[in-house]
């Protein structure tokens, strides 16, 4: 006779999660639990609950890059558990960093020999690396006035009411002041001429976007510098150029070849880009360069010995992944100007489709250009029935994300739906957008013609059908203040 004897183990492999006890256990979440759990249950917990977030390639509030090529995925997972600042540990990552610098630098026009190195630096994101120049400039500025017994307490930035809120951290974090040159109706960038009547002798620098996260326009650089320079040559300053090109730095280079922006122009000292958007890189990873080593005070540039070798280092932070360094790398090897130029081509062709269908709905004034930034951004031209904010509520439950927001002073009036346009988002995914857009404003139409009814009819039975003193117009407009107290929802104009 055999004997057998079930064994039951905590530690034994689970046959079948949902069979188990831990799916009906609420998971821990502000204390430590005490006991573990098997990896299959851990995994299959989160993985179901991560199923509630939305879909990030339908997340068209997004700048940021959503599908890679697996091929850079493998190359992505088998660096994650390298931190990019043990530099003596990995020497060929070092490498490809540097690489990356100078061929950005070349891009953007830089001033370097082909057998120079550039000076730049792998970030964070393009929120370190506008900290990161903001400090350099802020520096220079310091120690010019010390030099020449100025005060040196007050700096300030020049920029448009329309930069992305990292800069207002810059001028927060950093005890900076932030002159913003307030927006109009109609033109939603920062205007030079007003820019630079603002620049005084605090000013550490002037800072211009190309591709502005509101519209996506590109800012013209070229008239600030050319302003800028009279200016400078009239009362006897020297204040510097930043360009913010987050979203436009690779896209301007392969699309607007005769559009001068960049370091071509002798005021613009640095530029950032956002590897991490139009880079085609998982987030986050950005960049930052100088025009030349001069522009980069030395006492900003720290020295550490203790990983194994001398390094400099100039960040925020300290240790940091290297994969998305590597994965920058890899699309520019793989895809070269040509298959940038291919790329940026193809969005900007699936956002005039867009446009022009959106144009075609007759309800949206687009405020967008034609010129920047693949994007469309548009206004309701009548709403009293309903607003961009309940069109965008209700484009969610076709999965759909996009944004509705208010510009900034002084067009806070201006209320604007926008659709960013990445390399993922094919023309089939923008004729089903087109169409969901169609739906959801006849449904919004047959609702405010069902509330209007309502409305009339409680009216009716109030006055119990006899006639009132009030006006046609009158009436009209009661109805519309009661639809919008039906349909309004908390503005935001919290934009990524």
């Amino acid at each position: 006779m055999v004997l057998s004897k079930a064994v039951h183990s905590d530690d034994a492999s689970l046959h079948c999660t949902f069979a188990s006890r831990y799916v009906r256990a609420p998971l821990s979440r502000f204390t430590l639990p005490v006991e573990s759990i098997p990896k299959e249950a851990a995994y299959q917990v989160i993985n179901d609950e991560l199923m509630l977030d939305g879909n990030p390639r339908l997340n068209l509030a997004s700048f940021v890059t959503t599908w890679m090529e697996p091929e850079c995925d493998k190359l992505m997972m088998s660096s994650v558990n390298k931190n990019y600042v043990d530099m003596d540990e990995y020497p060929v990552t070092t490498e490809f960093q540097n690489r990356c610098v100078n061929m950005i630098a070349h891009l953007f026009n830089a001033p370097v020999g082909a057998d120079e190195m550039a000076v730049g630096v792998s970030t964070v994101g393009s929120s370190e690396a506008i900290m990161l120049a903001g400090l350099a400039f802020k520096r220079k500025w310091q120690n010019k006035r010390k030099a020449e017994g100025k005060p040196y307490d007050k700096p300030n930035i020049v920029t448009g009411a329309n930069v992305q809120v990292c800069w207002e951290k810059f001028a927060r974090y950093f005890e900076v002041e932030l002159k913003e040159v307030n927006l109009k109706e109609g033109y939603y960038i920062m205007d030079p001429e007003k820019a630079v009547e603002m620049v005084d002798e605090n000013t550490i620098c002037v800072a211009a976007i190309l591709g502005s996260t509101l519209t996506g326009e590109f800012e013209d650089v070229e008239k600030l510098n050319e302003l800028l320079t009279q200016k400078n040559k009239e009362i006897g300053w020297d204040v510097p150029i930043h360009v913010d090109a987050a979203s436009g730095g690779f896209i301007a280079p392969f699309l607007y070849k005769d559009l001068v922006w960049d370091f071509r122009l002798p005021l613009v000292k640095s530029i950032n880009v956002s590897g991490h958007k139009y880079g085609l890189v998982y987030p986050g990873v950005g960049w930052v360069v100088w025009r030349s080593k001069e522009d980069l005070p030395d006492e900003l540039v720290f020295h550490i010995n203790y990983l194994g070798t001398d390094q400099p280092t100039f960040t925020l932070n300290f240790s940091k992944g290297s994969s998305q360094i590597i994965a920058q790398y890899y699309q520019f090897i793989r895809l070269g100007f040509e298959g940038y130029k291919d790329i940026m081509e193809n969005c900007m062709g699936n956002a005039k489709f867009l446009r022009e269908g959106i144009e075609q709905t007759g309800c949206f004034n687009v405020v967008s250009k034609e010129v920047g930034v693949p994007l469309v951004a548009f206004a309701l031209k009548d709403s009293t029935k309903y607003t961009v904010f309940s069109i965008s509520e209700n484009l969610r439950r076709f999965s759909w994300i996009v944004p509705a927001y208010t510009m900034p002073a002084d067009a806070q009036h201006i209320a604007v739906l926008r659709i960013v346009v990445r390399e993922d988002f094919s023309r089939s995914i923008a004729e089903r957008l087109l169409s969901d857009i169609q739906k959801v404003l006849g449904e919004l139409e047959e609702q405010f013609e069902h509330v209007t009814k309502v409305i009339a009819t409680q009216v009716d039975i109030q006055t119990g059908g006899a006639v009132t003193h009030k006006s046609e117009r009158e009436i009209k407009e009661g109805m519309i203040t009661s639809w919008k107290k039906v349909v309004n929802r908390i503005k935001s104009n919290g934009v990524c």
